[in-house]
C-alpha cells in the first residue's frame, strides 16, 4: 500500500516536472489542470541558514513572498493569470534575512514564458529557473538543481511520519 503522502507527492511532482519542463504530453486528455506560473527553484548550498528569510518573486506587475525552511532546495512559486503575456519580460528575485535592511539576494533576467498544453484544449504559460550561489538567477533549471529537489522529496515522502505527543 502506498502511503497516502507519498502518493500525492508523487503526483504533484509529476505535474511540476511537465509544467516546469514544458512537457506535459500525457497522451489523451489527463484533466490536469495546467496553471500560469513562473517557478525558482532555489539550492541554499553555500549559505548560512536561510531559514526563517523571506523571499519575493515578482514578473509582470505580479509579486509572491515566502519564507525559507531549512532545506536543500526550495521551491518559490508565482501563479499568473491565464491571459498572461507570455513574450520576454524580467523575472525578480530577492532574499533578505530576518531583521536585515538590504536584500543578500537582487537578482533579475529576463525570460519568455512556455505554454504548457493540458491536452484537453486549455493550458497556460510557464517558466522554470533556478538560483544557485555560484550561478545567480538561471533563465532555466539545470538536471543537477531539478535531481536534487527530486531526492529532497522522495525522502520527505518516504521518512515516517512524526507524532505529536497529546495529553
Amino acid at each position: 500500500m502506498i502511503p497516502i503522502r507519498y502518493a500525492r507527492v508523487t503526483g504533484g511532482v509529476a505535474a511540476l516536472i511537465a509544467g516546469l519542463s514544458g512537457c506535459a504530453d500525457t497522451g489523451a486528455c489527463a484533466g490536469v489542470g495546467v496553471v500560469s506560473q513562473v517557478g525558482v527553484y532555489v539550492v541554499q548550498d553555500g549559505y548560512d541558514d536561510l531559514a526563517g528569510a523571506s523571499w519575493e518573486l515578482c514578473t509582470r506587475g505580479k509579486c509572491v513572498r515566502g519564507e525559507f525552511e531549512q532545506e536543500a532546495v526550495t521551491d518559490a512559486s508565482l501563479t499568473l493569470p491565464n491571459d498572461v503575456d507570455p513574450d520576454t519580460a524580467p523575472v525578480r528575485f530577492r532574499v533578505t534575512r530576518a531583521g536585515a535592511a538590504k536584500p543578500l539576494i537582487d537578482d533579475s533576467v529576463d525570460v519568455k514564458l512556455l505554454h504548457q498544453s493540458d491536452n484537453c484544449g486549455g493550458g497556460g504559460y510557464t517558466r522554470g529557473l533556478a538560483y544557485t550561489k555560484e550561478d545567480g538567477l538561471l533563465p532555466s533549471v539545470p538536471k543537477k538543481v531539478l535531481a536534487a529537489w527530486l531526492e529532497q522529496h522522495e525522502s520527505e515522502a518516504t521518512a515516517e511520519p512524526t507524532s505529536s505527543a497529546s495529553s
